[in-house]
């Protein structure tokens, strides 16, 4: 038997060519095509077989592979975390766009850094950048922890990881000193639950993505408290749903930043907050 067989098998039980394509690659550890005409040894059978029963069991490809792309990096992913996604890639945009304003390496926070995504995108891509991760599941930081040491030693140095909720993990002395935070917060209604996809409601941890009863909640804690920990200069950068683009801009000024406004995701829809505080 080659791959070739255990390809077409896998497409005409899931009718997806790219999850087909990605489990032969997974489970060879081969090219693609190269590999489609290479016999299947018995493990390499059994791992695919497993894949493909997973993926007809509702479970989301990312976490079949135990891996997903974002932007430069190539990350561990699981049920602990949230699922890396294109929204989230323009978060980091955004954010860096901000870091570009400043003319020293800066100090950031990602408040509820799940996989570590957004934070480690930052030590990859901001030369000199210092990132303080934090999140409340213990899980999570699991999780960030084994992407961390995937970077190497010289970007993992600049990278912290610690336990708690929001700005209350972040050590004393930081408050006043940071340049830029950044967050995918919870952001879904306790009543929007029932209309997400059943790949999202039954697999990823409800916990990183139902904030409380408005949806808001989340971003409520952590634009209240953010001036204290901000620098002069400085901004916010978190990601919204869509629908939230006036009340976390009215969320921003009320917590008393000078300017605030959404920028849009790779579809056109609101997506981004950036609250910048005075100089």
């Amino acid at each position: 038997m080659t791959w070739r067989h255990l390809y077409l098998e896998a497409l005409g039980r899931l009718s997806d060519r790219h999850a087909a394509r990605w489990f032969v690659e997974e489970a060879s550890g081969g090219s693609w095509p190269a590999v489609l005409d290479e016999p299947v040894p018995t493990r390499g059978e059994k791992a695919f077989c497993s894949m493909v029963a997973r993926r007809e069991a509702g479970e989301p490809v990312q976490y079949v592979l135990g891996h997903w792309a974002f932007r430069r990096l190539d990350l561990m992913v699981d049920r602990r975390v949230l699922i890396p996604r294109p929204e989230t890639e323009v978060v980091v945009e955004v954010a860096l766009g901000e870091l570009a304003r400043l003319s020293v390496p800066p100090l950031v926070a990602d408040l509820g850094t799940g996989s570590g995504a957004i934070a480690l995108s930052i030590v990859t891509e901001c030369a000199g950048a210092e990132v303080w991760a934090t999140d409340l599941s213990e899980d999570a930081l699991a999780v960030a922890s084994a992407n961390l040491a995937g970077l190497g030693a010289r970007a993992a140095g600049r990278a912290r990881l610690v336990h708690g909720s929001w700005w209350h993990a972040l050590p004393e002395g930081l408050k006043g000193a940071l340049d830029l935070a950044v967050s995918n917060p919870p952001y879904v209604a306790e009543s929007e639950l029932a209309s997400l996809p059943s790949e999202i409601s039954r697999w990823e941890p409800l916990q990183a993505l139902i904030a409380g009863p408005s949806g808001l909640e989340a971003l409520r804690a952590i634009t209240a408290e953010a001036l204290g920990w901000l620098a002069p200069s400085s901004a916010l950068v978190a990601e919204i749903a869509p629908h939230q683009d006036r009340a976390a801009v009215e969320l921003a000024y009320s917590a008393g930043f000078a300017e605030a406004f959404v920028k849009p995701d790779l579809t056109g829809r609101p997506r981004v907050l950036v609250a910048r505080r005075r100089t």
